[in-house]
């Protein structure tokens, strides 16, 4: 599937061309082809890039050519999206609860053949609804890590003492069983992932069988402005390390979904300054577009550049608060960020890795909604 954006070399080319009225997002093709290929070689296993983190077409199809051919998806919206952009890619159901009869279509439709279960009423449902020979049915596992920034486990996944019974259910109604588990979202530190995969070797040792998958799910961090996280390396070793203790078939295989290690770092947004209140900014872009993932209380900031006439602007930096364009009070960035003193009506800014969690959640309160996209060719934010 072909798609076209309007292509710039740069940043500046574009705002000198346009000086655009919108945001406009910028998808940088070769941060996303370099990052996939450093996560695709670091990672000790299968590699599924989960959809929800940022289902624009033209990032699913650089991830894609870039050699990302699993997708994780939780919806079949998703899975006929990565059908449409990936011919050829392998598409995984990886939600423990869809909605009635998406799980029938998604296998007889689109030939999904891996699924996830958490609760054995879940399990019994899934079963009547596929045909469960040829199948992989992955049994999720609650555990979470203080480190997280966000518990992805209060809303799925079975306790550990349950998860033995669940895997031998699998197995009875015909399925291959699999095991997945996820740490959280923005895991700060490495030994997050060794104490899952612990308490994950504990559950396959209570097995009368060996899985041959375990999914270790996302949570893979990206650095921010006052938010900095150990290099992905420091991830890549712990997981290797303990895996080593999993009680696997001889033809055992990781498997992990990222979202935002993927995403995050090709996506750049360029918006208005459209009015200074003394330590003010009020921009056109915001908390209900494209920085709703603000409202998490992880990280506060991205990294921010300011523009004017097609250049950077430079000077002695002041920190600024700043307003989205809504009418809505709690429109407003949590992180204060240093932008140059001179700043004016009518400058730009621009905030780099953006990318996760930003288009796929933007909103159009107030009718608010920007839908310019464009390519940058220099590969540099």
């Amino acid at each position: 599937m072909s798609i076209e954006y309007a292509r710039f070399p740069t940043v500046g080319h574009m705002l000198q061309a346009w000086r655009p009225t919108e945001p406009v997002y910028c998808i940088h093709p070769h941060i996303y082809r370099e990052n996939a290929r450093q996560f695709l070689e670091g990672f000790p296993g299968r590699v599924l890039y989960a959809v929800k983190a940022n289902d624009e077409p033209a990032v699913i199809r650089l991830l894609h050519e870039s050699g990302v051919s699993h997708f994780d998806c939780a919806s079949l919206p998703e899975i006929d999206l990565v059908t449409r952009l990936c011919p050829g890619a392998k598409r995984y159901f990886m939600i423990p609860v869809a909605l009635r009869g998406e799980a029938g279509r998604a296998q007889r439709e689109y030939g999904v053949r891996h699924f996830m279960v958490d609760h054995a009423a879940r399990l019994e449902a899934l079963a009547r609804e596929i045909d469960m020979s040829g199948t992989v049915v992955f049994a999720r596992m609650a555990v979470s890590h203080e480190s997280a920034m966000m518990d992805l486990s209060s809303k799925f996944g079975a306790s550990p003492k349950d998860v033995p019974g669940l895997l031998v259910r699998i197995g009875e109604l015909g399925a291959e069983p699999a095991l997945a588990f996820n740490v959280g979202s923005l895991v700060t530190q490495p030994e997050a992932y060794s104490h899952a995969i612990a308490t994950a070797a504990e559950v396959l040792r209570a097995l009368p069988f060996r899985v041959r998958l375990v999914d270790i799910g996302g949570g893979f961090p990206k650095a921010y402005p006052g938010f900095p996280v150990p290099p992905m390396d420091a991830f890549f070793d712990a997981v290797r390390q303990a895996a080593e203790q999993l009680p696997l078939r001889e033809d055992g295989e990781l498997m992990a979904e990222p979202g935002r290690a993927l995403s995050a770092p090709g996506l750049s947004a360029v918006v208005e300054v459209l009015l200074r209140k003394d330590d003010r900014l009020y921009i056109n872009d915001g908390m209900f577009g494209i920085f709703w993932e603000l409202r998490f209380k992880a990280h506060e900031r991205f990294p921010a550049t300011a523009w004017r006439d097609g250049r950077v602007l430079e000077g002695k930096t002041v920190p600024f608060r700043l307003f989205g364009p809504t009418c809505d009070s709690s429109d407003v960035l949590p992180g204060l960020v240093d932008l140059p003193g001179d700043l004016r009506t009518g400058d730009y800014l621009h905030f780099g890795n953006i990318g996760a969690y930003s288009l796929s959640g933007r909103t159009r309160f107030n009718g608010h909604f920007s839908d310019r996209l464009v390519e940058i060719d220099d590969g540099t934010l």
